[in-house]
């Protein structure tokens, strides 16, 4: 076992401009670590700005490419190559903890670039993509590279062994379950409402779907609001709704997290259509923690993490008949709804930073039992050969 306060180089492949998933499991890992007393440094595409924690480092500005049905905002090429290189020089690191190394991305130049004790987590479930298996040959000799690797759902696990043949231990992403705990119902919010939160704009948030299973659910509950919080342009969204159903639909714009606990404890249901694409769902944990009866679609990741059932409820993907169902279901039955909401508040205990952080670093303890510091490879030209640059 490790007892002394370590050194570690964590690397966020997605722009910290942005703020998302990723970005989001990385900034409370690394704040989790601090806190435990470990000095933590994180590498990340982001403008330079007063307002970056002072932990992070920018690596420089990112660039917009399409993955995975949404925007990846990511750096890679010559000089990134070189900003890590001098970043882990720099740092002297006890161990790396790079995230979403297979993707072109910093942490796949620190995974080339580095020697010694480095972890890897995989965020990202996908269909099987034959562009990655192309390049199979390039990534799979630095994967290997990894003293451990962690998958963050039984979905990006299966993901990682179907592209890269190679396995990963499960730990979920994380959050402070008590942040949501404390949540206070607001008034404006309470009654037959139903609540979505998320970039309401990506097709895969799947607020179609939710929309279009709105003119069965009115006939069924008359009072029924929908309440939607997050960013994007709600006139347009607006413009696909049956104009007798547009005053049942509230945007609240983006919202603080102070907000957001208060938004899970005053609605009925929140709901979660995501069509695809996700690896996890952090925001069913939240949900679950804030005492808001979930109710998703049944994509694997959203499936993993309600327990098939047990801590909220499924419905079709894609299908608003299958929702419309099982909210119409629930908003009859208070006693349902509580038992679901009280056995999601329990389970979420099992996200909390308090038992996550704990056992992400279990696996640090395990990839440091060499002793090996990390250090700079000697120069490995795979990268280039990747860019077509060879």
């Amino acid at each position: 076992m490790i007892d002394r306060k370590l050194r570690i180089g964590i690397v966020c492949p997605y722009s910290w401009d942005y703020p998302g998933g990723v970005q989001n499991h990385v900034r409370d890992l690394a704040e989790f670590l601090i806190n435990n007393g470990h000095h933590v440094e994180v590498l990340a595409p982001a403008t330079e700005s007063d307002d970056l924690p002072s932990y992070v480092v920018s690596a420089g500005r990112a660039i917009s490419i399409p993955y995975n049905g949404a925007v990846a905002r990511i750096l890679f090429g010559v000089v990134a190559n070189s900003r890590v290189r001098s970043w882990i020089h720099e740092g002297n690191f006890d161990l790396l903890h790079l995230h979403e190394p297979a993707i072109p991305s910093l942490s796949l130049l620190a995974c080339w670039a580095g020697e010694g004790a480095m972890v890897g987590t995989f965020h990202a479930a996908a269909k099987y993509q034959k562009a990655i298996v192309a390049i199979g040959p390039i990534l799979e000799p630095v994967i290997e590279k990894l003293s451990a690797r962690i998958a963050v759902s039984e979905s990006a696990r299966l993901t990682l062994t179907a592209h890269l043949e190679t396995d990963a231990i499960v730990i979920p992403n994380g959050i402070y379950a008590d942040n949501y705990r404390d949540g206070s119902p607001r008034q404006e919010w309470q009654g037959n409402t139903i609540g979505f939160l998320g970039r309401f704009e990506e097709d895969r948030k799947g607020l179609p779907v939710l929309l279009n299973a709105l003119p069965i659910i009115s006939r069924f509950i008359p009072d029924i609001r929908v309440l939607i919080a997050g960013p994007g342009d709600s006139e347009e969204v607006l413009e696909n709704v049956d104009p007798q159903l547009r005053n049942r639909v509230e945007f609240l714009g983006k919202i603080s997290e102070e907000d957001k606990a208060d938004f899970l404890a005053s609605v009925s249901l929140y709901i979660a259509p995501n069509t695809g694409g996700e690896s996890f769902g952090i925001i069913l944990a939240e949900a679950m923690a804030g005492g808001a009866t979930v109710v998703a679609s049944d994509i694997p990741a959203f499936a993993d993490v309600l327990g098939n059932g047990q801590y909220g409820s499924l419905f079709e993907s894609e299908n608003y008949e299958s929702l419309a169902k099982v909210v119409i279901d629930l908003l009859r039955d208070q006693a349902k709804r509580e038992d679901l909401a009280n056995a999601g508040a329990t389970h979420a205990q099992r996200f909390d930073w308090s038992q996550v952080g704990e056992e992400i670093f279990e696996v640090y303890e395990l990839a440091m039992v060499s002793g090996q510091k990390v250090s700079l490879s000697s120069e490995n030209r795979s990268w280039t050969r990747l860019l077509g640059r060879d």
